[in-house]
């Protein structure tokens, strides 16, 4: 039997310009379904959406396999468990867990809270059968990459699953971006070679999560190193968004704010092979499914003139044709996938 990787996509990005108004949810699971790339949708859904949810993924025979939301430590408990109801009622397999690098008291929330914090979801998620999954995520307290591995091992030692959603566009766009690396103080490591953001050198940051079995869901929005700023859009003292996300097809003439290169993209989908082929030699890979993520927000794709939508797509069929390039070239005999 082929082993299956599904692949899908965050609701965010099922619309195309971001002056375009987000479609219905009706409408978003048409257009899904329509466009043939996709297996299923992620997200959850606001507590007057869910029926409408419910609804549109019977029409459609789309599951919402997954979802996720952000969470601050000492608040937002309570909110954990709502969401995972959700994800029990919708039907979905995993939980995109966010944990905000900062508490409301403004101190960075310890390697040990983010443990707290994590073993409650787990204790929710087993009694419902969803598994939550902690992201590499900026703004979370994984921008520091280097508390990723830290923590995997003080949650497996204390014998807990360690599960992991990568986004890896929040590393590949700090490559060979200074300014980024300064966040968190990561700068120095990343200089001196200690810590690894380039996928292409051994003993990289994604590679060692990759290796170690963590990655359970992945997001895929693709970044290039040293990423442009999101020069379309400015928050509320007038500073340019982050630039977290780069069109992974072509844009038309003028309508992305900087050059676009595809040989740029190679790191980003370096990281994307490395997961797929890890996944697909091991029996036990933790590995879910992938979903795009292009979206509008200020540090990704606010003001875009592309369509987020057609970009997700794009990158849907390469990762599935790259998925089945994997499968298809692997022994028939003599290897543990399945």
């Amino acid at each position: 039997m082929t082993k299956q990787l599904p692949i899908g996509i965050q609701t965010n990005g099922i619309k195309h310009t971001h002056a375009d108004p987000i479609p219905s949810i009706d409408t978003r699971f048409a257009m899904v379904r329509e466009s043939g790339v996709f297996d299923y949708v992620d997200k959850t859904p606001d507590s007057n959406e869910i029926a409408e949810f419910e609804k549109a993924s019977e029409k459609y025979g789309l599951p919402v396999r997954c979802g996720g939301w952000f969470y601050v430590f000492g608040r937002d408990e309570l909110l954990l468990k709502k969401n995972l109801e959700t994800a029990k009622r919708l039907g979905s397999r995993d939980h995109n867990t966010q944990i905000m690098a900062y508490k409301e008291d403004g101190q960075l929330v310890s390697d040990q809270e983010v443990i707290e914090f994590y073993e409650l979801a787990l204790e929710h998620g087993e009694r419902l059968g969803v598994r939550p999954c902690l992201e590499v995520h900026c703004n979370m307290w994984s921008e520091d990459f280097r508390r990723v591995e830290t923590v995997g091992k003080l949650a497996e030692a204390r014998g807990l699953t360690y599960c992991l959603t990568l986004d890896h566009s929040h590393v590949i766009f700090k490559i060979e971006n200074p300014e980024e690396q300064e966040i968190f103080n990561i700068r120095g490591d990343v200089e001196s070679g200690k810590l690894i953001l380039d996928p292409f050198t051994d003993g990289s940051a994604c590679k060692g999560w990759i290796d170690a079995g963590w990655v359970g869901h992945c997001h895929a929005r693709s970044t290039v190193p040293n990423n442009p700023k999101n020069l379309d859009a400015v928050d509320e003292q007038g500073r340019h968004g982050r630039g977290i996300q780069y069109p992974f097809a072509p844009p038309a003439p003028g309508v992305y704010h900087s050059p676009w290169d595809p040989v740029q993209l190679e790191s980003w989908k370096e990281v994307v092979r490395q997961l797929m082929t890890y996944h697909a030699h091991h029996d036990d890979s933790a590995l879910g499914q992938i979903s795009t993520e292009f979206i509008p927000n200020l540090d990704y794709g606010e003001g875009c003139r592309y369509s987020l939508f057609e970009q997700g797509v794009a990158c849907a069929s390469w990762m599935r044709e790259t998925w089945n390039g994997i499968i298809s070239s692997q022994p028939s005999e003599g290897h543990d996938a399945k």
